[in-house]
């Protein structure tokens, strides 16, 4: 399976057909993100400062810690002196000038107290036992695909590409930074029949950041599209377990919060294709490149999904575009850290572009039926 792709077998007319829509995407790609300006993404990922035409580069300041990692920090200290995450989480929003209201304001309680209960070296350790399991999956679900243990490395580096920003110590108290490697995680792990594992890690994820509800529903529809009636009935109780969760969180958020409390900005912001790329690009490495470059890079790991002769490229394919729509609608600028929902396991389809840009070349050059 290492040298076909889903292309190989196209037509004539339909490879030609890809190649200019694959041209007119990465022409689009290149021209439509306008980075957002410094100020607007002084957040988790740290203070931004504009290098040439890149894009704003998300890192802290050697020995600081942006306000929202000190938000996290403090709060995760007050929580293992033994004090209540809501009060805690609410009187340093408060203090800091954060929002509170509407309750998503604030974030679930789970990655804090799992902190605080675990300590520095706990969590260190947590974060390296992560990063194994999930190297580990994925060098077992790549073996049916790339036979040679050197492609797999090569894929496997991809990983370690996309999870390099992200997933390190310094931002562990960042909760989109280990939801997107247990989405990572669950991604590698889930086969039809043999769902379990993934779905543990999917609800880990979820229970740490609400965003990891895409990923759950979408395992659900496939699960319902295979006619998996068991599989689809535990995703489902899985939502209906989380929906009680956050109504509970937005409950006791609502008990210590008031009309005093000014309501936080709207996500719902229509940015477009533009706030994908951002997304996606400050969550990488790929805010070291020129903005025109950037765009296209972030496109490329879709179509290798895309080309990819196997579930897991269809699954790829579905998940990453379906957050990239996500990001089209909703996130203000300094939401940009919601792309490591993503971006762990986005850059593991550039290891089938090559093939797939052979395979459409090769098929659009046929000779006329």
């Amino acid at each position: 399976m290492e040298s076909v792709t889903r292309f190989a077998s196209v037509s004539r007319g339909q490879a030609r057909a890809l190649i200019a829509a694959i041209g007119a995407l990465l022409v689009l790609a290149a021209i439509v993100y306008v980075p957002s300006a410094p100020e607007e993404l002084t957040v988790a990922a740290g203070p931004a400062q504009p290098v040439g035409d890149a894009p704003v580069a998300p890192e802290a300041t050697e020995g600081e810690r942006d306000d929202d990692l000190a938000l996290y920090d403090r709060i995760t200290e007050r929580v293992a002196a033994g004090e209540n995450y809501y009060h805690v989480a609410v009187e340093e929003q408060r203090a800091r000038s954060f929002p509170v209201r509407p309750g998503f304001a604030v974030r679930l309680p789970t990655l804090a107290t799992a902190s605080a209960a675990l300590g520095e070296t706990g969590v260190l350790a947590a974060g390296a036992l992560l990063a194994l399991l999930t190297f580990w999956a994925w060098w077992r679900r790549l073996t049916p695909l790339l036979e040679r243990p050197p492609r797999r490395i090569m894929a496997l580096g991809l990983l370690a590409v996309g999870a390099a920003v992200g997933f390190k110590p310094t931002y562990f108290v960042l909760h989109e930074a280990w939801a997107g490697m247990l989405i990572a995680l669950a991604l590698a792990l889930h086969r039809p029949g043999k769902w379990r594992a993934a779905w543990v890690a999917a609800a880990l994820a979820l229970a740490i950041r609400e965003h990891a509800l895409p990923f759950v529903l979408l395992m659900g529809a496939l699960a319902m599209w295979r006619r998996d009636w068991r599989e689809t009935f535990f995703w489902g109780l899985l939502v209906l377990a989380f929906g009680s969760l956050l109504w509970t969180h937005v409950q006791l958020v609502a008990q210590l919060t008031g009309p005093q409390d000014p309501l936080s900005a709207g996500w719902l912001t229509l940015r477009g294709a533009s706030g994908w790329i951002e997304f996606i690009t400050l969550s990488s490495g790929l805010y070291m490149l020129p903005v025109w470059l950037a765009g296209p890079m972030v496109m490329l790991p879709l179509i290798g999904w895309a080309a990819l002769n196997d579930r897991l490229g269809l699954t790829a394919v579905l998940l990453f575009a379906g957050y990239g729509l996500l990001f089209m609608i909703a996130g203000r600028a300094n939401n940009f850290y919601w792309g490591l929902m993503v971006t762990p396991a986005w850059f593991v389809g550039l290891y089938w572009l090559p093939g797939a840009l052979r395979d459409l070349w090769q098929r659009a050059r046929m000779a006329p039926a």
